[in-house]
């Protein structure tokens, strides 16, 4: 590939985007923060080398992005040859449009979203998980088309964020990747609570989750939906509230959950 790429941000977004474009040929010119780190090639001021890429990658905050797109516009004023003309500038935020892309824009710069749909755990983790993952991407025709063979490079796809429609695009994204993490914290607690050891409930909840999840490989959610709601069974569904009446936050989670489970046989039929 053409790209040579410049990370801001040694977090763990770009340290994992880091390692995947590496591991799959990439160039990586460097990767930079705001302080001395060891997961950094340079930190402060941006260093001469970032005249080589031809990408760079904002991998901030959200909070951060706008201060970032800012210094590279003040980078350029300083010295046009410091960022050269034509340079794809994309940030890793699914919400964020970031005011200072127009002024990078009307310096000559290309501008997008490059927002990888991975839990990021841990840089390894996120790397690996970065294969067969989604992208969402935004921008100009030169933006979206760098966007797209970066992903296809490191085993991704990708998928554009509609147009006045990143708020809606992040929440399910929200919703898809860690609330998953939440219900199994609160369907664990409430085994813990029944007397069942910690270790033991986290790992029943985690397997349940896990088959659940790979249901949806063979089906849309209505077809592959399971349990007493998908079954019609009323009784143990007003069981199951019963149980749960002593602890609010789960009895409410599981009433309105029913709820749209049931929504959903009602569906397919």
């Amino acid at each position: 590939m053409s790209e040579r790429v410049f990370i801001i941000g040694a977090g763990k977004v770009g340290r994992g985007l880091a390692r995947a474009f590496r591991l799959s040929g990439i160039e990586v010119v460097g990767v930079h923060a705001r302080r001395e780190s060891e997961y950094a090639t340079s930190a402060g001021e941006l260093p001469a080398s970032i005249a080589d890429a031809n990408v760079i990658i904002i991998a901030v905050s959200d909070s951060e992005i706008e201060n970032v797109g800012n210094a590279l516009a003040n980078a350029i004023y300083a010295d046009p040859k410091k960022i050269r003309r034509g340079t794809v500038i994309l940030h890793t935020s699914g919400t964020v449009d970031p005011q200072a892309f127009q002024l990078l824009r009307s310096l000559g710069m290309v501008a997008g979203t490059f927002h990888p749909l991975v839990a990021f755990s841990s840089p390894e983790r996120g790397a690996e998980l970065l294969r067969s993952s989604w992208i969402g991407i935004d921008g100009e025709g030169t933006a979206m088309s760098t966007s797209r063979r970066l992903a296809g490079a490191i085993g991704a796809r990708t998928v554009n964020i509609p147009a006045g429609g990143k708020a809606a695009y992040h929440a399910a994204a929200v919703i898809a990747s860690n609330f998953p993490v939440v219900l199994a914290a609160v369907a664990s607690e409430i085994l813990i609570k029944r007397g069942i050891p910690k270790r033991s409930a986290e790992q029943v909840v985690q397997r349940l989750m896990s088959g659940a999840v790979d249901n949806l490989q063979f089906g849309s959610p209505v077809d592959v939906l399971t349990g007493p709601a998908a079954r019609g069974d009323a009784r143990m569904i007003e069981n199951h509230k019963a149980a749960l009446g002593g602890d609010a936050a789960a009895s409410q989670l599981y009433s309105l959950l029913t709820s749209i489970a049931l929504e959903l046989v009602d569906k397919r039929r």
